[in-house]
Formats: structure tokens, C-alpha cells, sequence
């Protein structure tokens, strides 16, 4: 016995080998019982006779089981052809129900339907008779090839000779529109110095970007299909970011969110972040962000690297996008991430935007100057720094993108919603920080200004002045320039987030119809002003942009921090320009909101709160009264309106005009 335990005895030896303690394995127990008697009163054999009955019964019990489960692996492919047959055959049955009741109100419904029809078509099509239609215009595909470098010159200059006679006709009723023209040229040509290879300038991705932007742009703002389709977009979104309140609400109660910005405005992040936390999980992202790369590599002839990474950039930040490419980014070339960087700080997060919504902010301006940006940065991106190295991506077929580790979309949601608590903090954090040291800045300005008899000297001030060319390049007016000027100078030196809550602001008065001038002091501005100036405040990029990229990307690839460092200035400049690229394609595109019949409107007005709509009838009031000995009169067609002198006494109960003093 004494030698059996000698043998059986743990050492070291036994445990850096991992093994087991006989004493407490299924064999040691066994022998035990064998050789020393069970202690329990039933004997080893009845035991075995028992466990062989019970696994008996459980193999009968769990049979049925197992027959399913081996009947649904066999027979997988067609129980899934018949679970999506009833499930389309349930939508259809809805569908037809839904457009049966009220066609007006199911609209949306039949165009979501009708484009995931057609891209389910399409991808049906592509899988089983792509590769013998491409066999087929092959012979096509040569023809045109032959025919190319002769065609394409005729392309383009008859694209030339339609974009100068649509700017003529176009600009002939708004020649205000013109000086935006002028600043895009500038603009381009400003960047065009500073590139880094003149030379080497890939003029194919330079116009092709700008011809994109351009598009979307004159569809976007000028086509009724693509305003309606933006607007309903921007309304969707405004609802859906209205269901935070549910959560917020909850957590920190009606009141704060009423009344305190930090409860108001972040937990959008967190919700936003969360949905798009989900869409990655379930590929939807992915998917949209492929269409939108293949569409910008197809026609600007970039790498599937950087065009990818650019591309995710309108939905996510500047150091999400990247992480679709990381695999890739130790063999980039400079180039490669340059444009990279470009399209981080030249277009923002899906999340902040959310953010900027809330402030009331378009929603649609917003949506089309992130996807604007897309083709205008990878543009600039090449203009400026243009590819001189061989890229290894060039041609290359396919990039896998990168996805999440989580396995369900419940992970997806919580792991979405934990990672936005860094990014709210982070924007809590830098709004501290900021508006700390731009008060601080301010008084040390005023401080310095009345030692030399300037009164109210301050950083927004400066920036007016410094920044006011170019804001009136971007189409703003003259006297509105000074506070575009200001916003692009908050925007640029602390942050976007400051700038908009501050345009936000500007806005607001003139919604309440407040006057225009306070004394010296603007109260806001115009809305050609106001679309020009949400575009150009449209990007990450600012100076503490600088210290998040390169951390970011740092992270990613260590080894390349001196490449990143080198590049990083360029990007930032470029990111900067590419915001006032869309600014005054907004100003060049600009359509001035018709006012409606301010007769109607007075008719149907009790007077008792002041409106945009108020303050401009008022204003064209104003303009047609004429006060000659004591006499008051009207021009034009209100001459015609009996009521003309009661709307003048209402409309000088709220504003101030030298023709009110005939209605005393």
C-alpha cells in the first residue's frame, strides 16, 4: 500500500506536466470503492445498473431532439428558403395593406421597399449573370477603349461648355452667387501652391472629386426630388434622435434635460453611438460604406485603401474610419495617408452630429456637407499631396474591411453605448476647457486693449477681421461677414462643437424675429449666411484635432509615427479648405426662401409674438410707407390694403422705424 501511494504521490515534477491527483479522478474513486467498499448502502454494481438505466432513458427522452436536429442540418438550404418565403409572403401581405389604407401615408414605405428590391435584384443579378454580361460587352468595352482619349476630350469640353452656360444664365438673376464661384476658384488654387509635387498632380482625381461634390451638391440644394428627399432624411433623423428623451428622461429626470445643455444634448451621443454600434454588427455600414468607396475608386482612379477610409469618414470619425483599414496601414504610402487624414478632419462624426441637430442646426445641410466632403477631400488630398511612390494597393480587387468581435446585438448595443461614455466625457471635458480659456484669452485681450484706448478687444473680434475676406469669398454678406468670420475662427483655433452652438444661437433670434442690429452688435444673420456658414463649419479639423489624429493613428501603427507627424500639418490645412470648398458651392447653389403673402400672413396674425416671417413683412412694410407732412402713405400693393395703417401700429409695437412716428 505504501508503495502503490509512493506511486501515486504528486511532485513537481507531476504538476509542471499537469497531472491529475488520482484521489480525486473517476478512476482513484473506483478503485477506492473496489478495494475498500462503497459507503453508501447501495452496492458498486447496482450503481452501474442504475446509471446504464438512467442514460437508457435519457438517450430515449432526448431522441426526438436529435432527430429534429439532424433533419434541420440535412434539410438546412430549404427550410431557410421556406422561413424567407413566408416571412416575404407576411411583408407583402402588409405592404399591399399598408398602401390599401392610405397611399399617401405609406409613401416611404414604397420607396425604402422599392430600393432594397432593387439592390437585392441587382446583387441576385451580379451573383448569376454578371460574369456572362461582362463576356458580352467585352467587344463593347474594346470599342470604347480605342475610342477614349479622343472622347474624353470631347466630353469635356462639352461638360465645359454646359457648366459656363448654366453658371451665365444661372448667376444673371443672382449675381451674388459669383463671388462664391470666385472663392472656389481660389480656394483651389490656393491649395495648388502649397502641393507638395506639382508635377505630379493626378488631374483625373482632382476634377472627377470636385465634378462629384458639384453633383450631389446641385442635386441636393437645387433639384425638388433631392430637397424633399434631404429634407424628409433630416426630419427621420430629428425623430429618431428625439426617442434619447425616453432614456435621458429617466435617468436624470424631465428637468435637467430641459434646462441643463450637459443632459440635453450628450445623451444623444450615447444613443447615436449605440444604433451605430448595431448597424456595424449587422453589416449595414460595411455595405453603404463599400457602394460609396467602389463609386469614388471607380471614377477617381484612388486606391481601395484610402477611398475606403474616406468613405467611412461620413459616417464615423477620424480615428474610427481608420480602423477599417488597419491591416493596411504600415505598407500605405504618404499619399495614401495624407488622404487619410484629409478626410478625418474634413467631415465629422455620425454621433456629434446628432449632437449639432439638437442644437437646431439643418439636419439636411448637415447630411449633405458630410457626404459632399467625401469627393471634395479626396481630391484635395491629391492635389496637394500627390501620389509619387508606388502604392501596393493599386489594382489591387478587394480590401477586407474590418469588423466587430461582438456575437450578438445585444454586445453590439451595450459595447456601442459604453464606448460613446469616453466620447461624451471627452466633449464635456474640451467644452470646460475651452470656453474656459477663450474667457480667459478674451479678458487678457481687453486687458491689453485699454492700455492703448481700444474698447472691447477680444478673440472673436480679431478673427472677424483676420477671417472676413474669406468669409465673404465663401458668398456671405458683406455686413454678415464679420460674424461668419468669427464662428470659422472658433471653429478653427478651439473647436466645431463651440462654433455651432454659437450659430445655433444666432439662429434662434432670428426664428423669434428679433431685430437684426442691437445697437452695434448683430443678432444674427442671414439665411444664405447661415446654410454657407453650417457647411464650413462641417469638419474636425482645429488645432486640438492634431493631437487626436496622430494619437489615433499612432496607436494603430507605431512604427510610422514620424511619416504621420510629417504629413499631419498638410492634412490639417487641406481638411480646413475642403469645409469652405462646400461652403461656397452652398453659397453658389443658394436658393432664396420665398416669402409668402404678408397680407394673408398679417390677416391670420393676432401680433402677440414676433416671427422671422413677422420681421420681414414688417420689414417690406416699412419700406412701402412714405411720411410727408405729418401724412402717411403706401406704395405698391399695400396701397391697396385698408388694414395697411392698423399692421403698421402692430409692426411698431415690436420694431423701431422712422414711419412709426406717423401712426402716433
Amino acid at each position: 500500500e505504501l508503495l502503490e501511494m509512493e506511486g501515486n504521490q504528486i511532485t513537481l515534477d507531476s504538476l509542471e506536466k499537469g497531472r491529475d491527483n488520482p484521489a480525486f479522478s473517476s478512476e482513484g474513486e473506483e478503485r477506492h470503492y473496489e478495494e475498500f467498499g462503497d459507503p453508501h448502502s447501495e452496492s458498486q454494481e447496482d450503481r452501474r445498473k442504475g446509471k446504464g438505466r438512467f442514460s437508457s432513458l435519457s438517450r430515449k427522452a432526448l431522441q426526438p431532439a436529435s432527430k429534429a436536429r439532424h433533419f434541420c442540418k440535412a434539410h438546412a438550404k430549404v427550410l431557410r428558403i421556406v422561413f424567407l418565403g413566408l416571412l416575404g409572403v407576411a411583408y407583402l401581405c402588409y405592404f399591399i395593406a399598408a398602401c390599401y389604407l392610405n397611399f399617401q401615408r405609406a409613401l416611404a414605405l414604397v420607396i425604402i421597399t422599392a430600393v432594397v428590391i432593387f439592390f437585392i435584384c441587382w446583387e441576385i443579378f451580379k451573383k448569376h449573370c454578371g460574369a456572362k454580361v461582362l463576356l458580352l460587352l467585352r467587344p463593347v468595352g474594346k470599342c470604347f477603349q480605342k475610342c477614349w482619349p479622343w472622347l474624353k476630350w470631347l466630353l469635356c469640353v462639352a461638360l465645359l461648355v454646359g457648366l459656363i452656360v448654366w453658371l451665365v444664365l444661372d448667376t444673371g438673376r443672382n449675381p451674388e452667387q459669383l463671388i462664391s464661384l470666385g472663392g472656389f476658384c481660389f480656394l483651389v488654387l490656393f491649395l495648388f501652391a502649397f502641393s507638395k509635387h506639382h508635377g505630379a498632380v493626378s488631374w483625373r482625381a482632382v476634377f472627377w472629386g470636385l465634378g462629384l461634390e458639384f453633383l450631389f451638391g446641385l442635386f441636393v440644394l437645387r433639384t425638388t426630388p433631392g430637397t424633399q428627399a434631404f429634407q424628409w432624411l433630416g426630419d427621420q433623423v430629428q425623430y429618431f434622435l428625439g426617442y434619447t428623451t425616453a432614456g435621458s428622461s429617466f435617468v436624470f429626470g424631465n428637468t435637467l434635460i430641459e434646462e441643463v445643455f450637459a443632459f440635453q444634448t450628450l445623451p444623444i451621443i450615447v444613443f447615436f453611438s449605440c444604433v451605430m454600434s448595431i448597424l456595424y454588427y449587422l453589416g449595414v455600414m460595411q455595405w453603404l460604406i463599400l457602394k460609396i468607396s467602389w463609386l469614388l475608386q471607380v471614377s477617381m482612379g484612388t486606391t481601395p485603401t484610402e477611398t475606403l477610409s474616406v468613405a467611412g469618414n461620413i459616417f464615423v470619425g477620424q480615428t474610427e474610419a481608420p480602423l477599417l483599414i488597419r491591416p493596411y496601414l504600415a505598407d500605405m504610402t504618404l499619399s495614401e495617408i495624407h488622404a487619410v487624414m484629409t478626410g478625418g478632419f474634413s467631415t465629422i462624426a455620425g454621433s456629434v452630429m446628432g449632437a449639432y441637430i439638437s442644437f437646431g442646426i439643418d439636419a439636411a445641410s448637415l447630411i449633405a456637407a458630410s457626404v459632399m466632403a467625401a469627393p471634395c477631400a479626396l481630391a484635395m488630398a491629391k492635389l496637394v499631396y500627390p501620389e509619387v511612390e508606388e502604392s501596393k494597393f493599386k489594382g489591387k480587387a478587394s480590401i477586407r474591411l474590418a469588423k466587430g468581435e461582438e456575437r450578438n446585438i445585444l454586445e453590439a448595443a451595450s459595447n456601442g453605448a459604453a464606448t460613446s461614455v469616453g466620447l461624451v466625457a471627452n466633449i464635456a471635458a474640451n467644452l470646460i476647457a475651452f470656453l474656459a480659456v477663450l474667457e480667459f484669452i478674451n479678458a487678457a485681450l481687453r486687458w491689453f486693449g485699454e492700455m492703448v484706448d481700444i474698447e472691447g478687444l477680444t478673440f472673436q473680434v480679431i478673427c472677424s477681421y483676420v477671417l472676413m475676406p474669406v468669409a465673404f469669398l465663401m458668398g456671405a454678406d458683406w455686413a454678415d461677414s464679420p460674424v461668419v468670420a468669427e464662428l470659422l475662427g472658433i471653429k478653427i483655433f478651439l473647436n466645431e462643437f463651440v462654433a455651432y452652438q454659437q450659430l445655433a444661437t444666432y439662429k434662434k433670434n432670428r426664428l423669434m424675429g428679433l431685430e437684426e442690429w442691437d445697437g452695434n452688435r448683430k443678432q444674427w444673420i442671414s439665411e444664405r449666411a447661415e446654410s454657407i456658414t453650417t457647411f464650413a463649419l462641417c469638419g474636425f479639423a482645429n488645432l486640438s484635432s492634431i493631437g487626436i489624429t496622430l494619437g489615433g493613428l499612432a496607436s494603430m501603427v507605431p512604427q510610422r509615427k514620424g511619416d504621420l507627424a510629417s504629413v499631419v500639418l498638410r492634412a490639417l490645412l487641406t481638411g480646413i479648405c475642403v469645409s469652405m470648398l462646400n461652403a461656397c458651392l452652398a453659397g453658389l447653389l443658394y436658393v432664396p426662401t420665398q416669402v409668402g403673402d404678408c397680407a394673408v400672413f398679417f390677416s391670420n396674425n393676432n401680433f402677440n409674438s414676433t416671427s422671422y416671417t413677422m420681421y420681414t413683412c414688417c420689414k417690406q412694410l416699412f419700406a412701402s410707407s412714405v411720411l410727408q407732412n405729418g401724412t402717411l402713405s403706401f406704395t405698391g400693393s399695400w396701397a391697396e390694403q385698408a388694414e395697411s395703417v392698423l399692421w403698421l401700429k402692430e409692426c411698431c409695437m415690436h420694431y423701431n422705424h422712422t414711419s412709426c412716428a406717423g401712426t402716433v
